[in-house]
């Protein structure tokens, strides 16, 4: 995929989940942060479903979608993009960039919004802030992605299992929110579009604006030496008879 292709797809993905988070933030708004849709039964269904190993484990999952985890992951993206100790550090610059102003968004959107979390009664976690869009689902959907894109630039045709593994984490950061009750599931789809929606213009930046040489040495792959295949004379050692 060229530079223009890569732009049009990141800018066409990040359109349309910007779109779909419009209109969800839409409903949310209108009835005043009450839950939406499935909100209460999977809500319900948590409270009911909580044995001890699992809401532990559960608390391990969530508290990797916040503080350094997250950064770091990041940073490892850029390490696995970069070619060469130059674009090793700009990608990883450039990742923490995007998660970090993502996070800021984020938080002034969660501001303007200001949607109530589910009852305190039915939390088995700790949590603060307004409900919608989930900071944790946000941060850990923005890091996983980051990641298999710099997993798929690396190595095009091999890896799926590492970039599903990812991918897993990164929805199951979300799915563990509403798990242990402090956020309605809404809350947590909200986060999925915002960081798709993000990285989606992030992708589109760096493709238009990022100098051509820089971009070239994160996301072209390593070559892969053809074979030749020429025929040889079987006679004559691999020499070519004179005419």
């Amino acid at each position: 995929m060229n530079r223009r292709d890569a732009a049009d797809v990141a800018g066409s993905v990040s359109l349309g989940t910007w779109a779909a988070f419009t209109v969800l933030a839409l409903f949310v708004t209108g009835r005043a942060g009450a839950p939406l849709w499935l909100d209460d039964r999977f809500l319900i269904w948590s409270v009911g479903h909580r044995p001890e190993e699992a809401v532990a484990l559960a608390r391990g999952v969530t508290a990797t979608g916040t503080g350094a985890v997250p950064y770091l992951l990041v940073a490892l993206a850029g390490a696995v993009a970069g070619r060469t100790p130059r674009t090793r550090l700009l990608a990883s610059a450039l990742g923490l960039a995007c998660l970090a102003a993502g996070q800021l968004l984020r938080y002034g959107v969660m501001e303007s919004i200001q949607r109530p979390r589910p009852p305190r009664s039915d939390w088995t976690t700790h949590a603060s802030g307004w409900a919608f869009p989930s900071g944790h689902t946000t941060t850990a959907a923005l890091a996983a992605g980051l990641l298999v894109i710099a997993l798929t630039l690396r190595a095009p045709r091999g890896g799926t299992t590492l970039r599903i593994a990812v991918c897993g984490w990164g929805l199951l950061v979300g799915l563990t929110r509403v798990y242990l009750g402090v956020h309605w599931f809404t809350d947590v789809v909200g986060g999925w579009l915002f960081a798709a929606g993000w990285l989606g213009a992030c992708l589109w930046a760096a493709a238009h604006w990022l100098p051509t040489p820089l971009l070239s040495n994160m996301i072209t792959p390593t070559p892969i030496p053809a074979e030749d295949h020429a025929p040889q004379d079987p006679g004559g050692g691999g020499r070519s008879r004179p005419a």
